[in-house]
């Protein structure tokens, strides 16, 4: 994983959802609507505690872990800043494969919102579910991020220049087939795996959990140029424009188009 904590250890994750705030926006629109009023939440994979500081100022007791050590001191001084360390439990440097020293069934919800890009490994995807599982109260509510491969598919037939070895048709068939995806361009995103959308709801229901929903975190904004949404945000305002992107979030068919998905599952 050393190439995860090199990547992370550079990239502002921070200022990504700050320069892309529809994903976020959505997924915590979605998150608000399933997560228990108060109790426990682990984010887990948190990166810098984004969504962490959004869980704090709600009034929930929150741990926060991740693999990269620099993500973590981020975000305690975040939290710091913020005047909300003491909503924190703890800031952990934890592999989400093996979440060492948090015990069985501690959160009454928990995220992992990250993790499963870079575990090209199937073994690895499933010892982070089955992680999730353990430390997740029984009936607590959990919310997973995944990346879709058919959207993956046409960004590369897009934009082949950007997303090599993705500019041969060879190699983005089986990337289609296999879902593995590492950039021979140096410095840009780490290795990764994407998701069939039908693929989603039965792998974490073979591990655990019963499915709630799925949703598009980047709902169809991906498909729309800058120009298509400065129409639409100077015809309706930005407040409609992306009220209308969540609430077609969760829309079958917007799941192959967003670039990123929210499972919502509960731990059986």
């Amino acid at each position: 994983m050393k190439n995860v904590i090199d990547y992370y250890s550079q990239f502002d994750e921070w200022g990504r959802l700050d320069r892309e705030p529809l994903e976020f926006t959505i997924n915590l629109h979605y998150m608000k609507q399933y997560l228990p009023k108060w109790g426990s939440v682990l984010d887990n994979g948190a990166g810098p505690g984004k969504y962490a500081m959004e869980l704090a100022k709600l009034g929930y007791n929150v741990t926060l872990s991740d693999l990269t050590p620099k993500l973590v001191e981020i975000a305690e001084q975040k939290a710091s800043e913020l005047e909300l360390t003491e909503r924190f439990d703890g800031f952990h440097v934890l592999n989400a494969t093996q979440l060492d020293g948090i015990g069985d069934e501690s959160y009454d919800a928990s995220l992992m919102l990250g993790p499963l890009y870079h575990l090209q490994q199937e073994a690895e995807r499933i010892a982070a579910v089955r992680e999730l599982h353990r430390v997740t109260k029984r009936n607590g509510i959990v919310f997973v991020a995944v990346q879709s491969r058919i959207r993956m598919t046409i960004t590369s037939l897009q934009y082949p220049q950007y997303w090599q070895p993705n500019n041969n048709l060879d190699v983005i068939n089986e990337f289609y087939e296999e879902g593995k995806f590492n950039h021979t361009d140096k410095g840009r995103f780490t290795g990764a795996y994407y998701f069939h959308t039908d693929e989603v709801k039965p792998f974490m229901e073979q591990n655990g959990f019963e499915t709630i929903d799925l949703i598009g975190s980047s709902s169809i904004s991906g498909i729309l140029s800058q120009e298509q949404k400065q129409h639409w945000t100077e015809q309706a305002g930005s407040e409609k424009l992306t009220n209308f992107l969540i609430a077609i979030a969760r829309d079958s068919s917007v799941l192959g188009i967003s670039s990123h998905l929210l499972y919502i599952g509960r731990r059986k």
